[in-house]
Protein backbone atom coordinates (compact mmCIF):
# COMPACT_ATOMS: atom_id res chain seq x y z
CA UNK A 1 0.00 0.00 0.00
CA UNK A 2 1.44 3.31 -1.08
CA UNK A 3 1.79 6.65 1.25
CA UNK A 4 -1.82 8.20 1.93
CA UNK A 5 -2.30 11.76 0.24
CA UNK A 6 -4.85 14.62 1.21
CA UNK A 7 -7.76 15.10 -0.88
CA UNK A 8 -10.63 18.30 -0.25
CA UNK A 9 -13.80 16.75 -0.91
CA UNK A 10 -15.17 18.67 -3.63
CA UNK A 11 -18.82 18.17 -2.01
CA UNK A 12 -18.29 18.99 2.00
CA UNK A 13 -14.99 20.17 1.56
CA UNK A 14 -13.55 17.44 4.47
CA UNK A 15 -9.63 16.62 4.48
CA UNK A 16 -9.50 13.35 3.69
CA UNK A 17 -6.35 10.70 3.46
CA UNK A 18 -6.21 8.40 0.73
CA UNK A 19 -3.70 6.04 -0.53
CA UNK A 20 -2.11 7.27 -3.35
CA UNK A 21 -3.31 3.62 -5.97
CA UNK A 22 -6.85 3.72 -4.55
CA UNK A 23 -7.06 7.31 -6.16
CA UNK A 24 -8.06 5.49 -9.52
CA UNK A 25 -11.32 3.64 -7.64
CA UNK A 26 -12.87 6.26 -6.87
CA UNK A 27 -12.84 6.68 -3.29
CA UNK A 28 -16.05 8.09 -1.14
CA UNK A 29 -15.69 10.96 1.35
CA UNK A 30 -15.17 9.87 4.67
CA UNK A 31 -17.62 12.62 5.98
CA UNK A 32 -20.34 13.29 3.40
CA UNK A 33 -19.80 9.57 1.79
CA UNK A 34 -20.27 11.22 -2.10
CA UNK A 35 -17.36 10.66 -4.12
CA UNK A 36 -14.20 12.59 -3.43
CA UNK A 37 -13.25 13.38 -6.54
CA UNK A 38 -15.29 13.56 -9.76
CA UNK A 39 -13.81 14.34 -13.28
CA UNK A 40 -15.66 17.65 -13.65
CA UNK A 41 -14.65 21.22 -12.71
CA UNK A 42 -15.38 22.56 -8.72
CA UNK A 43 -16.77 26.28 -8.30
CA UNK A 44 -14.70 27.45 -5.59
CA UNK A 45 -14.76 30.80 -3.76
CA UNK A 46 -13.14 31.90 -0.33
CA UNK A 47 -12.19 29.96 1.73
CA UNK A 48 -12.97 26.71 -0.15
CA UNK A 49 -10.36 27.98 -2.89
CA UNK A 50 -8.04 28.28 -0.02
CA UNK A 51 -8.65 24.88 1.58
CA UNK A 52 -8.80 23.14 -1.84
CA UNK A 53 -5.30 24.63 -2.96
CA UNK A 54 -3.82 25.21 0.72
CA UNK A 55 -4.77 21.70 2.37
CA UNK A 56 -4.57 18.84 -1.08
CA UNK A 57 -1.72 17.25 -1.87
CA UNK A 58 -3.42 16.78 -5.83
CA UNK A 59 -2.33 19.77 -7.70
CA UNK A 60 -5.25 22.39 -8.50
CA UNK A 61 -5.91 23.95 -12.35
CA UNK A 62 -8.07 27.00 -11.45
CA UNK A 63 -9.51 28.63 -14.20
CA UNK A 64 -9.93 32.28 -13.65
CA UNK A 65 -12.85 33.44 -15.52
CA UNK A 66 -16.13 35.33 -16.33
CA UNK A 67 -19.83 35.50 -17.59
CA UNK A 68 -18.99 38.42 -20.18
CA UNK A 69 -15.76 37.02 -21.49
CA UNK A 70 -16.32 35.02 -24.27
CA UNK A 71 -13.19 33.22 -24.90
CA UNK A 72 -13.90 32.01 -20.99
CA UNK A 73 -17.21 30.83 -22.59
CA UNK A 74 -15.73 29.10 -25.43
CA UNK A 75 -12.92 27.54 -23.30
CA UNK A 76 -15.79 26.01 -20.67
CA UNK A 77 -16.38 22.78 -22.67
CA UNK A 78 -12.40 22.28 -23.34
CA UNK A 79 -12.17 22.80 -19.86
CA UNK A 80 -14.54 20.45 -18.43
CA UNK A 81 -12.79 17.82 -20.61
CA UNK A 82 -9.91 18.37 -20.13
CA UNK A 83 -11.27 17.34 -16.28
CA UNK A 84 -12.12 13.94 -17.57
CA UNK A 85 -8.55 13.79 -19.15
CA UNK A 86 -6.53 14.66 -16.24
CA UNK A 87 -8.52 12.86 -12.89
CA UNK A 88 -7.86 11.37 -10.80
CA UNK A 89 -3.75 13.25 -10.78
CA UNK A 90 -5.33 16.59 -10.85
CA UNK A 91 -8.69 18.54 -9.62
CA UNK A 92 -10.00 20.98 -11.85
CA UNK A 93 -11.61 24.09 -10.55
CA UNK A 94 -12.97 27.43 -11.60
CA UNK A 95 -12.98 31.03 -9.96
CA UNK A 96 -15.78 33.65 -11.23
CA UNK A 97 -13.52 36.66 -11.51
CA UNK A 98 -16.90 38.63 -10.97
CA UNK A 99 -17.69 37.13 -7.68
CA UNK A 100 -14.22 36.65 -6.21
CA UNK A 101 -12.66 40.03 -7.15
CA UNK A 102 -10.11 39.73 -4.09
CA UNK A 103 -8.74 36.18 -5.21
CA UNK A 104 -8.43 37.91 -8.89
CA UNK A 105 -6.57 40.40 -7.30
CA UNK A 106 -4.56 38.58 -4.87
CA UNK A 107 -3.04 36.47 -7.84
CA UNK A 108 -2.81 39.03 -10.12
CA UNK A 109 -5.03 38.52 -12.70
CA UNK A 110 -4.89 40.46 -15.55
CA UNK A 111 -6.46 38.84 -18.49
CA UNK A 112 -9.25 36.21 -18.57
CA UNK A 113 -9.58 33.18 -18.98
CA UNK A 114 -6.04 32.92 -16.93
CA UNK A 115 -5.30 29.21 -15.91
CA UNK A 116 -2.87 29.02 -12.60
CA UNK A 117 -1.44 25.57 -11.55
CA UNK A 118 -1.17 25.46 -7.88
CA UNK A 119 1.27 22.19 -6.31
CA UNK A 120 1.47 22.56 -2.38
CA UNK A 121 -0.60 25.23 -2.18
CA UNK A 122 1.67 27.30 -4.50
CA UNK A 123 1.51 28.91 -7.88
CA UNK A 124 3.64 26.37 -10.36
CA UNK A 125 2.34 27.86 -14.00
CA UNK A 126 0.30 30.18 -15.05
CA UNK A 127 -1.11 30.80 -18.62
CA UNK A 128 -3.84 33.27 -20.32
CA UNK A 129 -5.84 32.88 -22.80
CA UNK A 130 -8.31 30.16 -24.49
CA UNK A 131 -7.03 26.45 -25.23
CA UNK A 132 -8.51 23.22 -26.33
CA UNK A 133 -8.45 20.15 -23.84
CA UNK A 134 -5.41 18.93 -25.59
CA UNK A 135 -3.43 21.83 -24.97
CA UNK A 136 -4.42 22.31 -21.49
CA UNK A 137 -3.69 18.67 -20.56
CA UNK A 138 -0.18 19.01 -22.61
CA UNK A 139 0.02 22.26 -20.30
CA UNK A 140 -0.47 20.79 -17.37
CA UNK A 141 1.32 17.26 -17.66
CA UNK A 142 4.42 19.91 -18.89
CA UNK A 143 4.32 21.39 -14.94
CA UNK A 144 3.60 18.20 -13.29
Amino acid sequence: MSAPIHIVCAHCDAVNRIPVDKLGLGPNCGKCHRKLFEAQPVPLRGERFAKHVGRSDVPVLVDFWASWCGPCKMMASAFEKAAQMLHPRVRLAKVNTEEEQALAGRFAVQSIPTMVLFKHGREAARVSGAMSADQIVGWVRGHL
